[in-house]
Parts: C-alpha cells; sequence; structure tokens
C-alpha cells in the first residue's frame, strides 16, 4: 500500500470514530425531559438542598431527566410559578400552601400541632404521615403531587416593645402576620384581651416595617432572624416553638402521573436524599444560629419553661382553630373518618413518643 493510500485509510478511521464519539456525546447530552424548578427567594441553606435535588434526578435517572433550577423569582413570583406549574408551563417548584392557592394548604402551619424536628418528620412522612396525606390531597387537588417536604423549624415571636413571658405581654402590640390563617388565628388567640393588633405585610417588605416601627414585632425562626437579619431591627425574641415552618417541593401531577415507574421511582430517591439532607441543615444551622444571637449585644432571647409554655398553648385554644380552618375541608374530602380528631391524636402520639424517647436518653 502506497503511503498515500495509508494516510488516506487512516484519516477515514480517524474520522469514523471521532464521529461515533460525537454521536456518542451528543446522546448522553439530550435527556428525555428537560424540567425548570422555579422558586422564590431561597437562602442559601435551601439552595444547596434543591441543586442536589438536580443533580440527584439527573444521577438516578442516568440522565434521563435534566432539571434547571431557577431561584430569587427569575420564573415570577411565588403565584405566579404556581399557576405556571399548575398549567404545565413550568414543571417542579417550592411552594408555601397558602389557602389563595391551596384551599386545603392550612395543615402546615397549625399553631401547635408540631414542636420538634423529629415530629415534623412523623408527621411529613411518605406517604402516610398525619400532616402528609391531607397535604397531598390538598395538592391532588389543585393539579400538584409533593415530593418533599422542607422546613427550618420553629417560630417564635419577636417584638422591640418588652420580653414575652407571658401571654399577658402581648399588651396593646401591633403585630405582623401573613396569609397562614392557622398562625394568625392562633397569635390571635394567645393575646385576646390584650389589645394587641395584627397587621399584614409582606416577608420581603418586614425588615423595614420593623426598622420604621410600622409594626412592633412578628414571628420569626432562627434562620430569618440571621439570613434576613431580623435581628438587626427586633430587640426581644421568645423562643416559643408555638408554631413550624414546612413548605413543599412539588410537580405538575399530569406530568407525574405520565411518568414511567422507573423515572417516578429514580424521582422519589432523589426526593428522599434532598430532603434528608435539608433536614440535617436546618438543625444544625439552627443550632449555630443561636450561637450567633446570643452574642449580639442588643438581642435578648428568652427561652420559656414548660409550664410557660403551657399557658400559651392552652390559651390558643387549638381544637376551636381546627373546627374553624381543618374540618370543613376534611369533612368534605374525607367524608365520615373523622379525620381531625384522628389527626390530632396522631400528632399527640408523636410528642408523647418524642418526649418518652428523649426522658429515656
Amino acid at each position: 500500500m502506497s503511503k498515500v493510500g495509508f494516510w488516506r485509510k487512516s484519516l477515514v478511521v480517524v474520522l469514523v470514530v471521532l464521529s461515533l464519539g460525537f454521536a456518542i456525546v451528543a446522546g448522553a447530552a439530550e435527556p428525555e425531559y428537560k424540567w425548570r424548578f422555579g422558586q422564590t427567594s431561597v437562602r442559601a441553606s435551601q439552595g444547596e438542598s434543591y441543586k442536589l435535588f438536580c443533580e440527584l434526578i439527573s444521577k438516578y435517572s442516568d440522565g434521563r431527566i435534566q432539571v434547571e433550577f431557577f431561584p430569587d423569582n427569575q420564573l415570577g413570583t411565588l403565584d405566579e410559578i404556581f399557576h405556571a406549574v399548575q398549567d404545565g408551563e413550568v414543571e417542579i417548584c417550592g411552594v408555601a400552601p397558602y389557602v389563595n392557592l391551596v384551599p386545603g394548604g392550612m395543615f402546615n402551619w397549625m399553631p401547635w400541632t408540631v414542636e420538634t424536628w423529629e415530629e415534623c418528620k412523623m408527621a411529613f412522612k411518605r406517604p402516610d404521615g398525619c400532616l402528609y396525606a391531607p397535604m397531598e390531597k390538598a395538592m391532588n387537588e389543585v393539579g400538584m403531587h409533593i415530593l418533599f417536604t422542607v422546613s427550618q423549624g420553629s417560630y417564635g415571636v419577636g417584638n422591640n416593645t418588652r420580653p414575652i413571658k407571658t401571654p399577658e405581654d402581648f399588651k396593646n402590640l401591633k403585630m405582623r402576620v401573613s396569609s397562614s390563617l392557622g398562625c394568625v388565628r392562633g397569635l390571635q388567640n394567645m393575646a385576646e384581651g390584650t389589645g394587641m393588633t395584627v397587621e399584614t405585610v409582606p416577608w420581603g417588605e418586614l425588615y423595614n416595617a420593623l426598622s420604621r416601627g410600622v409594626v412592633d414585632g412578628c414571628w420569626s425562626m432562627w434562620p430569618s432572624l440571621v439570613e434576613e437579619r431580623h435581628y438587626e431591627v427586633i430587640k426581644y425574641y421568645t423562643s416559643l416553638d408555638w408554631c413550624w415552618d414546612a413548605n413543599q417541593v412539588v410537580i405538575n401531577k399530569d406530568l407525574w402521573e405520565e411518568l414511567p415507574d422507573d423515572l417516578k421511582a429514580a424521582i422519589e430517591k432523589a426526593a428522599l436524599e434532598a430532603e434528608a439532607h435539608q433536614y440535617a441543615i436546618q438543625e444544625r444551622m439552627a443550632e449555630e444560629f443561636q450561637a450567633f444571637l446570643k452574642d449580639q449585644k442588643n438581642f435578648e432571647i428568652y427561652y420559656p419553661t414548660d409550664e410557660e409554655r403551657a399557658a400559651f398553648r392552652e390559651k390558643a385554644n387549638v381544637l376551636s382553630i381546627w373546627n374553624e380552618l381543618c374540618k370543613p375541608w376534611l369533612d368534605k374530602h374525607y367524608p365520615g373518618q373523622n379525620m381531625t380528631e384522628k389527626i390530632l391524636a396522631e400528632l399527640e402520639a408523636n410528642r408523647k413518643l418524642v418526649l418518652s424517647e428523649k426522658a429515656a436518653k
């Protein structure tokens, strides 16, 4: 064979190999599904778990699903992103299920239902946790399926007037509230007869409202006190643990139901790991945030005794709030099953189990 023939043949072989290589790479880079995950404002600690979730979906689906994360209102406001997932224009989002969006979404923020991380994990455990089950039905009702729950822990109450050690300390305060009606009712009941008033202020405007004296106080959490700098505009904070933060990451229900079982299993595996990842971060950071806040000169934390917390809980009149907000929805969606009583009984059983395990250590 001549040198020209040899090089010509070699060039053909090289071109064939390169073509096959490009084809393989191109094929591997082109997923069957390209989705978007929309989210409003995201704290750094949350963002870590959301990004991990997207990466794990790609990993466990062998690259068949690619999810791109769009934080910080890049795809719109909470309402806009929510409706985009409903319509199928966006596939996944993180949602705070206010009742104007999810009529049955009140279960996330009912006062005095979850008080510890252990109780939270039990109540929102898939598929049959006592709060997960009604939340999934509520999400199904608006065209969504829950992938996992995201929690940032307990709520306390803060203000710029005085430490809140008893319900009477709410006297004449103007407190900021949101659209989470269970929390609103609980706060109003705990402060009944004190002259406390409430003012609806968007979460994003709360810092300025506190700094300008538009409101005297609010409910908040350890992450918000530090990462959103509420400690700069609040003097006194009571670690009351009277309400628990919970949001859900959801997917369009029709899309979910159309997926083959192996891809559902891949997403569920990713969701379990991302949820556990987020719980671990938030539990650790709650301790770190408290240590940071204790070092702040103009910020005072009060930790109530069990007896003091019991006084707030009794005055909150939790059963009346459940009967007002939850029972009508539960009776409609679970006719004849006494779901209000069953859920409250399971929540109480969870609490007793956690307390007994804590005492045994």
